[in-house]
């Protein structure tokens, strides 16, 4: 299953990271619209691996498990690079990282006890709205787009990436308040994980 179309679609998430990344150190604009572009095909690749695997039955337990590590790790790289660029504000960009680290570990703690976290129709518009604004933010004040509603594309993703947050600590809140009903704390519970 490692060969078919939808496994190699989420694995080219993987590999367009370290052009993205080298996309930063290209002289601007032609840095802005190359990172935007390489983004914007990567996250493509997100919803037709899905569909293809569900249109050609090839879905796997890797392609499971594959598909939000690429994501997250498309977005971390992104939102990690756009503040070494002072493209992106901090605070927002350490909320949406942590939220992601914290829903994982529990995604993986819970798969352990066969309890399914499904996603939340709030989690698709935080996921929505992040994507927006990290194209936004990639674009940053590029010529020729360089404003929106009389705003910069820099101020207007940056507002975009606080929605995103305050949508990835509510969700996250809702995850962690449904993974704790599952997670029982005795005594005997000596072990710290690593």
């Amino acid at each position: 299953m490692l060969t078919g179309l939808p496994n190699i679609l989420t694995l080219s998430r993987i590999f367009v990271i370290p052009l993205l990344v080298g996309a930063f150190y290209l002289p601007a604009p032609i840095s802005n619209w190359t990172a935007f572009g390489l983004f914007v095909v990567a996250s493509a690749t997100d919803y037709f691996d899905g569909y293809l695997a569900r249109r050609l039955g090839q879905i796997s337990p890797f392609g499971r498990f594959l598909d939000p590590v690429a994501d997250k790790l498309l977005v971390a790289a992104a939102i990690v690079m756009l503040i070494w660029a002072d493209r992106a504000p901090l605070i927002p960009a350490l909320i949406i990282l942590c939220r992601e680290i914290l829903v994982s570990g529990l995604r993986e703690f819970l798969a352990e006890l066969k309890v399914g976290l499904p996603v939340t129709q709030l989690a698709k518009w935080k996921t929505g709205s992040q994507m927006v604004a990290i194209c936004l933010l990639l674009i940053g004040n590029a010529p020729p787009v360089n404003d929106i509603l009389g705003m910069s594309l820099t101020d207007f993703g940056g507002i975009l990436l606080w929605v995103a947050a305050a949508l990835t600590a509510v969700t996250g809140y809702d995850y962690l308040r449904v993974g704790l009903k599952h997670i029982v704390f005795t005594e005997s519970d000596g072990e710290t994980g690593e």
